[in-house]
């Protein structure tokens, strides 16, 4: 696959106050998604106009949904791995989780040690991880192509062993109320992308929007990318396959994801790059749409 060259790719770097914003998905049933990120996970719903929805904490949107009529899940293409909502401590985590058991829906805690988290996927098989901060218990980094991660003792875990819930679930007090919506402060912490080509998206993310390389791993065929030092703000994997196409028009999943800059001067410094590049791209409502190499929808706004 042909790799491109881009301009000044060792030398720019994105802002690093830069944060990931709204995540927009493409739904089939816009009802039953509304109720299921409201009951299930705790969002608010901004608004609703029609065919579309926004949801969040009750600040800026986070999810936008659009229905669209006869939509199909595609499997083996590029898209959505999943959308990582961040929250702000162990306690709010503790809440979401003890949700889900509560609800008895379907979920994965795991330790990666820096982060708690847990993995679910909406009813339309949308990717979610729900996760907090904790990298007072060590680090999860790759090194010599291979994932690493140590305890602050020094020792070392895989990174992805089952989470001690009734720890976690320690933080809870017992007033709190599972089905009390999120809290404001919650935002979307990362999205991790299913992409044709790793290195061709490292590329792109790397070489032309500037974020900085945090791990790239030919072994596990995945990479993490970020601005500010960030562990990582986007991940990069070729796990559908080698050249994976991108889903047909009909498919339920990702529209596009949303990177926040911090001010004009931030935002025009990529978008000079980008148009450089001859890339394409669309002023729309929400911002300036491009699409990645894998045909991945990325906005870019300033907040």
């Amino acid at each position: 696959m042909k790799q491109t060259q881009t301009v000044n790719n060792t030398v720019f770097s994105i802002h690093p106050a830069t944060l990931m914003g709204c995540v927009s998905l493409t739904v089939a049933n816009l009802d039953n998604q509304i109720l299921f990120y409201q009951q299930t996970l705790g969002f608010k719903l901004h608004w609703r106009e029609n065919n579309k929805a926004g949801l969040g904490a009750g600040g800026a949107d986070l999810l936008r949904l659009i229905e669209e009529p006869d939509l199909k899940k595609y499997r083996g293409v590029t898209g959505l791995y999943h959308f990582a909502v961040l929250f702000p401590n162990r306690r709010e985590l503790a809440r979401a989780v003890a949700r889900l058991f509560a609800l008895k829906y379907r979920n994965s805690p795991t330790d990666h040690i820096m982060t708690k988290t847990t993995y679910l996927d909406d009813p339309e098989g949308n990717g979610i991880e729900l996760y907090c901060e904790s990298p007072e218990d060590g680090t999860f980094i790759i090194e010599n192509n291979d994932f690493v991660t140590r305890r602050t003792d020094g020792t070392l875990s895989s990174g992805r062993e089952p989470l001690d819930v009734e720890a976690l679930f320690s933080h809870l007090k017992e007033d709190d109320k599972l089905d009390d919506p999120l809290p404001l402060e919650t935002r979307v912490g990362h999205v991790h992308l299913h992409v044709r080509n790793v290195l061709e998206a490292v590329d792109f993310y790397h070489g032309m929007i500037g974020f900085d390389v945090m791990g790239n791993s030919s072994t596990f065929k995945a990479a993490f990318i970020s601005a500010g030092g960030y562990h990582h703000h986007l991940g990069l994997n070729a796990w559908q396959g080698e050249g994976a196409p991108p889903p047909q028009t009909d498919a339920v999943g990702l529209r596009y994801f949303t990177i926040d800059l911090p001010n004009q001067k931030a935002l025009d410094d990529v978008i000079e790059r980008i148009n450089k590049a001859g890339i394409p791209s669309n002023q729309i409502e929400e911002g300036l749409l491009l699409y990645d190499p894998s045909q991945n929808g990325v906005v870019l706004r300033t907040v």
